[in-house]
């Protein structure tokens, strides 16, 4: 796979990861909880658990591509916003768009 490629994949990986908590009821969409509704702290920390899963598999396609760059603070804070802003479309359709039940 070329580079290109392979950053447009885990661009993609990061906008799936970044929705997944808010367009469904399940844990990382497998697991059941046994209260009817996920609360929004249920819902951060799965976003901080599926951030370091995209990560892994963007840290995976730089190793296959030839040496890791090192990374500073710097780097994680603009990824970290920048998964932030991934996860806008599925916080607006959850919190923000009414819903008819």
């Amino acid at each position: 796979m070329s580079q290109t490629a392979s950053v447009w994949v885990v661009l993609l990986v990061a906008l799936l990861a970044a929705n997944l908590p808010f367009f469904n009821e399940r844990v990382f969409g497998a697991v059941p909880l046994p209260a009817k509704r996920k609360s929004l702290a249920i819902r951060f920390a799965e976003l901080l658990v599926l951030y370091f899963i995209a990560g892994a598999i963007g840290l995976l396609f730089e190793r296959r591509a030839g040496q890791i760059s090192p990374q500073g603070w710097e780097f994680y804070a603009v990824t970290g916003a920048l998964f932030i802003v991934l996860a806008f479309p599925g916080f607006t359709w959850r919190y923000l768009m009414k819903h008819r039940h």
